[in-house]
């Protein structure tokens, strides 16, 4: 007697739904960051195929390696979406641990990776995974919560802005044990930022940007290297050869680009004089290539990206959403960030810094961070959507029951 036994299988939404003609997520903000996406691909080919022959042998080393990232930062992306934004609420303080284990482990000998005198990555096998990247969304997440739990003491007392202070402190002195201070200084602008659309008082935004100005200044100070690349950013055709070098080079790439640019594959400075032509000088590369009209359009890019993620932010905040809307916020002020700082090295108008352009330079870790926080801000539109239309969002009921999140919707 032959007997068949049958697992049930979960069913398994194949796409989000809303009432039909209703998109079920922001099509500005997708088509912007696939946009980001695919020029980034394309630059990356273009920035890094002369530095990889000569290094590795093979040209495409780099584009490979990428090519991989951006495959499985669209599969994270797509798992992301599909997970309910209350479970990163209901398990926004093991983030927070999760992400400061991460900035531990990256310190420990022959668990992290020492690249050009700064330990920041966590090799696994073949890949690097820079742990700032993680770490700095897990923060949003764990404010993001704090902000809804405490919002009445933010709003009325010093202790209720102080308190973030210390988990930040804790993160603040492991990036600066790696050290890094880019991800530091985008990490502290976000969290004022977050805290200040909390409801913060306008006299305690004075004191925390002016205390938290002067702690900034004194870290820029207090190492040589950091006050070399000040001296250098003033004047950088002071030492062109020297300590200006990667500064003068850029400015270099932006004058020969021109209006429309010398033509994608053309560029000159990729070729052994700019340093990091692929990751942190890519825009410039970019710019020689396409032009002013090529770099202003990245800009415009990024600039409608991130007015459409504190459009979804803000419109959580009407339909009462609130950790929504300070989850939204917080993944804008990063992108926002590190995006103005990355094109401000770029330009000559900051001192360097080791900040990727979020979605479109080299960085595996980056690309992948990046797509995970869009999916979300696209998991909020879509849900928001949801309660506007009262239908019930789509999830997947595996993962629900994995997480053990509650029916009803938070």
């Amino acid at each position: 007697m032959r007997m068949n036994f049958r697992l049930p299988l979960p069913a398994l939404p194949t796409r989000l739904q809303v009432p039909t003609g209703v998109a079920p997520v922001d099509p500005l903000l997708l088509c912007c960051a696939l946009a980001l996406m695919l020029i980034g691909l394309v630059m990356i080919t273009s920035a890094s195929m002369d530095v990889a022959a000569r290094d590795f042998g093979s040209p495409l080393y780099f584009i490979v390696r990428h090519g991989s990232f951006f495959v499985l930062a669209l599969v994270a992306a797509g798992l992301a979406l599909m997970v309910p934004v209350r479970a990163w609420k209901q398990y926004d303080v093991v983030l927070l641990l999760f992400g400061a284990a991460l900035l531990v482990l990256v310190l420990v000998p022959g668990i992290g990776r020492e690249v050009n005198g700064s330990r920041r990555w966590i090799g696994l096998g073949p890949v690097n995974l820079q742990a700032s990247e993680i770490a700095k969304m897990c923060m949003v997440i764990f404010i993001s919560g704090y902000l809804v739990r405490r919002l009445a003491e933010v709003r009325s007392s010093w202790w209720g802005v102080i308190k973030p202070a210390l988990p930040m402190g804790v993160y603040g002195a492991l990036l600066l044990a790696e050290p890094d201070y880019g991800a530091l200084v985008v990490m502290v602008g976000t969290v004022a930022g977050m805290v200040f659309l909390g409801g913060m008082q306008f006299a305690q935004l004075v004191v925390v940007v002016l205390g938290g100005g002067g702690l900034i200044a004194v870290l820029a100070f207090a190492q040589p290297y950091r006050l070399e690349r000040l001296k250098s950013f003033t004047d950088p055709w002071a030492d062109p050869f020297g300590a200006g070098y990667q500064l003068s080079q850029a400015q270099i790439a932006f004058g020969r680009g021109d209006w429309f640019g010398t033509g994608l594959g053309n560029s000159v400075q990729k070729l052994f004089y700019l340093p990091e032509a692929h990751t942190d000088f890519v825009y410039s590369v970019l710019a020689e290539e396409l032009g002013l009209v090529g770099a202003v359009l990245i800009i415009g890019l990024y600039v409608l990206m991130v007015a459409r993620t504190f459009l979804i932010g803000r419109q959580a905040e009407k339909q009462q959403r609130f950790y929504m809307a300070y989850l939204t916020y917080g993944f804008g002020f990063i992108i926002a960030g590190q995006a103005l700082i990355n094109i401000g090295v770029n330009v000559g108008a900051l001192p360097t810094k080791g900040l990727t352009l979020p979605l479109l330079s080299y960085g595996g870790s980056s690309l992948l961070v990046c797509a995970v926080m869009i999916a979300i801000v696209l998991r909020v539109d879509y849900e928001l959507k949801c309660q506007r239309l009262k239908v019930q969002p789509r999830e997947l009921p595996w993962l629900r029951r994995l997480l053990r999140l509650e029916e009803k919707v938070a």
